[in-house]
């Protein structure tokens, strides 16, 4: 994290040979074939462990954009070099006025000959400084929140006219500001039908919302586990701190409140490949949702139990509040989540 990019090329590259990027990939790509469960598998441990490497970037977003939306061309040339660790993508499709709304685009696509010129602002693209190819999303038709005539676009990151303003998150990942202007992309380069891109998105960040929430399970998992063993080994009153019975009440909730969002985790995630619409939907707003509820719970309680010290930097616990506390923003929090949830039952 406190190296420039922020992550390690050379785990990148192990994580190439021992397969996960290939995991979630099409067969015929190059891929592995393996469901959302088998990927949620993989994140669940990735959050445990803190991993910040662009695997969301790359693989949950872009590589599952492209293959979604792609041509037989665009999946040939791109999917196999993803999995083998030699490119790297991005989503670039919110917005600084955007919010949580998937719908809501304003950067615009217009005509130019053979091709397009692409112009707008794209906030908070998560590994954008180091991606080879951005997926970007552009109006075509239509203006402020009409579902209709949002279409993708593959964009080459160093393309003229896209200026990247990188920066850390709070949880020492990066992100950067897409500035496009003017950007030229020939036909070839779009992504998908014409003005039929937010049916992708929408598909394609529903299935991110489960894996980031079992990403966020492994990283409660890993914080109720910290919380645990400080409370055996930390003393006060010349007594462990675990001995008190109201630490221990407390210490159970935080288990439960794991568990609960673990069960629920993998339930959406098997509905990730059974269910399509507002079925799929449904799910993956209820984990969003309590992953962050819970995550927030979990990790407040255990930066307190732990005393001043579960503010500073030292302290694992803290590390991993800032991550569930990005995880709970990212694409939706936990309140808009639920709003969503009730206006899809």
């Amino acid at each position: 994290m406190a190296g420039e990019a922020g992550w390690s090329r050379d785990t990148w590259r192990a994580f190439a040979e021992m397969g996960w990027l290939a995991l979630p990939l099409p067969e015929a790509h190059g891929g592995l074939g393996g469901s959302t469960v088998d990927t949620a598998i993989l994140m669940e441990r990735f959050g445990r462990h803190l991993v910040v490497e662009p695997y969301v970037a790359t693989i949950v977003l872009g590589a599952e954009t492209v293959a979604r939306a792609g041509s037989d061309r665009q999946k040939a040339e791109l999917l196999p070099a993803v999995a083998e660790g030699r490119l790297l993508l991005a989503l670039a499709h919110g917005e600084p006025t955007s919010r949580f709304d998937l719908a809501r685009v304003a950067a615009t696509a217009t005509r130019d000959g053979a091709g397009w010129r692409l112009s707008g602002h794209k906030a908070v693209v998560h590994h954008a400084q180091c991606a080879d190819w951005l997926v970007v999303s552009a109006r075509t038709a239509g203006a402020g929140t009409d579902r209709d005539g949002i279409t993708l676009f593959l964009v080459p990151a160093n393309a003229d006219g896209v200026t990247l303003r990188p920066y850390p998150t709070v949880d020492g990942l990066r992100a950067a500001e897409v500035l496009l202007e003017n950007v030229a992309v020939a036909d070839d380069q779009v992504l998908g039908e014409v003005g039929g891109g937010l049916a992708v998105v929408e598909a394609v960040v529903d299935r991110a919302l489960v894996l980031l929430s079992a990403e966020a399970v492994g990283a409660m998992d890993a914080t109720v586990s910290l919380t645990a063993e400080y409370l055996k080994t930390r003393e006060q009153f010349g007594r462990p701190l675990g001995s008190f019975q109201v630490l221990q009440h407390r210490l159970v909730d935080m288990l439960a409140a794991k568990e609960f969002a673990h069960a629920l985790c993998y339930r959406a995630a098997g509905a990730m490949d059974d269910t399509t619409g507002s079925e799929r939907a449904r799910a993956a707003a209820a984990v969003k949702a309590e992953t962050g509820r819970a995550g927030k719970r979990i990790g407040q309680d255990a930066i307190q139990m732990h005393g001043g010290m579960g503010m500073t930097d030292d302290m694992a616990v803290g590390h991993y509040f800032k991550r569930l506390t990005m995880i709970d923003v990212q694409f939706g929090n936990a309140a808009h989540h639920l709003r969503r949830f009730a206006g899809l039952s």
